[in-house]
């Protein structure tokens, strides 16, 4: 069950709560984009969307496979995260530990990050030479190909292509009431954060640029986003 954090967490009215699995939230009906906005915002997505479903597939299928014939188990797995206002969702992902990993390292990691007590590994704020993953899975971390299949939580709705990361339910336990106004929009493929150094950057510097990306929003940021994320892909700044 959701923790004490999802109590009076955003304005009034709230709508029902829905369950998925063993997260349960209170969502609210509110949207800091306006109508016109959030319309030109989805459409950008679908459109970007189906154009990188088809671009990517051939890496995603052969990444499928590469995954499959390193460790057993299906490539692809599933993965409870919340989005806007806190609603789960069910986030698609390639498969890139191996299979039955305990989440106790990263839970302890993620608590002490978000404390601001995490010490840096490598320059970066996030567990590296994590042994839970594959010889495949750090190639596909690496240039972020195992986030490829969110492509189809976007298109469902769940996500956008840019937003915030979505986080987990046990790293939401501990956000404060700022923390937590990064769930205000549909989480993201890229974003500011992701185009800024991403794990280069500390927890409080992450949620800094995601309230800076709802708050400013334009087209012109948006498009700013998309066109810088190749880039950063390629440097793979900020990712291991």
């Amino acid at each position: 069950m959701a923790g004490p954090w999802l109590v009076g967490s955003f304005p009034e009215p709230y709508s029902a709560t829905p369950k998925i699995g063993s997260a349960s939230v209170s969502v609210p009906r509110d949207c800091p984009l306006a109508a016109p906005d959030a319309a030109v915002k989805r459409g950008l997505d679908i459109v970007l969307c189906l154009f990188l479903l088809v671009v990517t597939l051939p890496i995603v299928l052969l990444a499928m496979v590469a995954t499959w014939l390193e460790t057993p188990g299906s490539p692809i797995y599933e993965q409870i995260r919340l989005g806007r206002d806190g609603r789960p969702f069910r986030l698609f992902k390639l498969r890139t530990m191996v299979r039955g990993s305990s989440t106790q390292t990263h839970q302890e990691y993620v608590t002490a990050l978000i404390r601001g007590e995490a010490a840096a590994h490598a320059g970066m704020y996030k567990l590296v030479d994590d042994p839970r993953i594959t010889r495949v899975g750090r190639i596909l971390r690496r240039f972020s190909i195992d986030e490829l299949p969110q492509l189809i939580n976007v298109l469902k709705g769940d996500m956008s292509v840019v937003g915030p990361r979505p986080p987990l339910p046990y790293e939401a336990e501990l956000y404060t009431d700022r923390d937590r106004l990064r769930l205000k929009v549909r989480p993201g493929l890229t974003g500011l954060w992701q185009v800024s150094g991403r794990a280069t950057t500390s927890f409080q510097q992450m949620v800094d640029l995601d309230i800076v990306y709802w708050q400013s929003w334009s087209l012109r940021l948006e498009l700013s986003i998309l066109l810088r994320t190749p880039r950063a892909v390629v440097a793979r700044v900020g990712a291991a």
